[in-house]
């Protein structure tokens, strides 16, 4: 997902845990499908229809108006945005944890490249997603025993790609209205055209699809589109995009292993130094961003920024080729048939005329 932290990094709302099992596997694999498969259990088995959720008056009033809202919203989505006719976000799970999920992210020491973990179906991914934060922080533990840089983060929205009914989790509504339909929205997309192991594909079509259909169903309802200043987010994207070029260049110079240590150190301080400057000369001094920069900054905390908008402006080239949203998915169904190449290059292609247009 885009939207990367106001504080608590709530980039994580778009952030799905992609399921996916497999018999074939060594003891480690076997012992994470089994916790992933008991987690998915216990959340199928809580569910309940969200009609029923919204008549019961032990639901705080607001839940119960927000359900209300994305039932709605759901309904916009097949109707209106030709996304899957399914069951999933059409129940609802009172969770008793802050998040769904907690994702594991690592890379190497001295690599930005993410270590990536690959499954039938869902393809190659730069995480793993566990159901309980004990197990995610004793996962982490183990990679840091191995020597990489490890990240947890909390994960409030996730998808199954489809293979499930997935309701709508409590975790979901910390948000307002606009960004639970939003990420209804984003994770239908998923549901809708998914191509395994190609991250930014996958979230850059979910975030435009997310983005365009929110702006339409606000204009349904007579409301405005509300487009959202996304100038902080993007600065700030920008910025821990430049701190992990800066690291790249590093970790590829023939220095020793000290000298590189000390860059890296050396980078991150400048890095916060640089963030500092940008929130109080731009933002007026704005402090959604400063609980993420406090925090421990390492290769794997790098890792999803840039993944989930990279390629959405090529997104909105074919979407304004016109014919609707059937003809626009028609047409990402075609780039989702190339191999890897030969579609970054067609997306860049769609980015490049769409830059030009707009001068």
């Amino acid at each position: 997902m885009r939207r990367i932290a106001r504080g608590t990094a709530t980039w994580l709302v778009r952030c799905g845990l992609l399921l996916a099992v497999t018999a074939t596997a060594g003891c480690g694999a076997l012992r994470y499908y089994a916790h992933v498969v008991h987690g998915q259990a216990q959340l199928l088995a809580a569910r309940e229809p969200i009609e029923r959720a919204i008549a019961d008056t032990r639901l705080d009033a607001t839940v119960r108006e927000r359900l209300r809202g994305a039932l709605a919203a759901r309904r916009f989505a097949s109707d209106r945005l030709g996304l899957p006719r399914n069951r999933s976000y059409a129940s609802y799970v009172q969770l008793d944890r802050p998040y769904v999920t907690w994702s594991v992210f690592a890379a190497p020491e001295f690599s930005v490249e993410p270590l990536t973990h690959c499954f039938p179906f869902a393809g190659c991914v730069a995480y793993l997603g566990y159901f309980d934060h004990d197990h995610a922080e004793r996962a982490a533990a183990a990679l840091q025993a191995q020597g990489y840089d490890t990240a947890v983060r909390g994960v409030a929205a996730y998808s199954t790609l489809g293979w499930f009914a997935d309701p709508i989790v409590s975790s979901m509504l910390r948000g307002g209205q606009d960004e639970l339909d939003r990420v209804i929205f984003h994770e239908l997309a998923h549901q809708k055209l998914y191509v395994p192991g190609d991250t930014a594909f996958n979230e850059s079509y979910a975030s435009f699809v997310a983005e365009q259909g929110l702006r339409e169903w606000r204009v349904t309802n007579g409301r405005p589109t509300g487009t959202r200043d996304a100038s902080h987010e993007d600065g700030f994207t920008r910025l821990v995009l430049d701190l992990r070029e800066r690291l790249r260049v590093l970790y590829a110079s023939s220095r020793d292993a000290a000298a590189k240590r000390a860059g890296k150190a050396a980078e991150i301080d400048a890095f916060r130094r640089r963030y500092v400057e940008l929130r109080d000369r731009e933002w007026n001094g704005g402090h959604g961003y400063d609980a993420w920069v406090a925090a421990p900054i390492n290769n794997a905390s790098l890792v999803p920024f840039g993944l989930y908008d990279r390629w959405v402006g090529a997104f909105a080239i074919l979407y304004a080729q016109g014919g609707g949203w059937d003809a626009f998915h028609a047409r990402v169904r075609e780039l989702a048939r190339l191999d890897h190449d030969r579609r970054e290059r067609r997306l860049a292609a769609l980015e490049d005329a769409g830059a030009a247009h707009s001068r």
